[in-house]
């Protein structure tokens, strides 16, 4: 398979910045996937996972927290609000924003925003997911 460049930034960082041979994506309307030599492409991401492969066949998983790509010239960057790899994920911490945004949402009072609640719980389950994804088959 061939290969093309990756790169994903947040406003703090260069979270990841190698060749790779696939990216799959959070799009607005599902997850998308990225090969070597893909059309010039704009695209707005959701809360989520992004998988992306090396040459050796190594697969690595990152929580993203929103953002935008662009294919352009053989090259994939990804801004991101924030990212963080799966070996960097504080899996306890985590869990614990999951709790906390969960029993926001159950609370019905108008001190909650329910907007902000969701997204917190969308970026608690993107990091639990990313960091069990170097588990998955």
């Amino acid at each position: 398979m061939a290969a093309f460049r990756f790169e994903v930034v947040t406003p703090e960082r260069t979270v990841v910045q190698q060749e790779v041979e696939y990216v799959s994506l959070p799009g607005t309307d599902g997850e998308f996937g990225i090969l070597a030599n893909h059309a010039p492409l704009a695209a707005v991401l959701e809360i989520g996972v992004v998988e992306f492969g090396s040459r050796q066949g190594e697969r690595e998983f990152l929580a993203l927290g929103g953002g935008f790509a662009e294919m352009h010239g053989n090259a994939l960057t990804v801004m991101g609000n924030s990212a963080e790899l799966s070996y960097e994920i504080d899996v306890e911490r985590a869990k614990a924003a999951k709790a906390r945004a969960e029993q926001r949402l159950r609370e019905r009072s108008e001190a909650v925003d329910f907007a902000r609640a969701e997204a917190a719980l969308r970026r608690a389950l993107a990091r639990l997911k990313a960091a069990g994804g170097n588990n998955r088959k």
